[in-house]
């Protein structure tokens, strides 16, 4: 109120605003983390479309990082997580390396990236 009658004083606009509500809707599922996508809503139809068409989500966002429990890519810091490589350590580094070769592209529109999730659930059902 006090700047509103500073404004009018000064023969100025007062400022005005009304509330807005926003419904939810899916734009947080159009996106090229499959993690970030799952944790908004339809959870198991992402993740089973992901599992089936053999995703790989590269955790680039702040939201897949922290569901993740990995620090966000986010300020002064940024540059250094950019160009960081993450490698798996044991037996599974070279069956990763094997896959990584064998993508040519992963599948649906992913950011390429440094960061790759391995499921290795599909080893049980060899």
């Amino acid at each position: 109120e006090r700047i509103n009658e500073e404004l009018r004083k000064k023969k100025k606009k007062p400022v005005t605003w009304e509330p807005l509500l926003l419904g939810i809707t899916k734009a947080s599922l159009n996106t090229d983390s499959f993690i970030s996508a799952a944790s908004f809503q339809e959870t198991t139809r992402v993740l089973t479309e992901a599992a089936v068409s053999g995703s790989v989500d590269y955790l680039k966002g702040l939201k897949e990082n922290v569901i993740m429990g990995r620090p966000i890519p986010a300020g002064t810091g940024i540059s250094r997580y950019m160009n960081a490589r993450i490698e798996v350590l044991g037996e599974e580094t070279e069956k990763v390396e094997e896959e990584e070769k064998m993508q040519a592209e992963p599948v649906g529109h992913v950011a390429q990236q440094d960061i790759m999730l391995h499921d290795v659930s599909s080893d049980v059902l060899k």
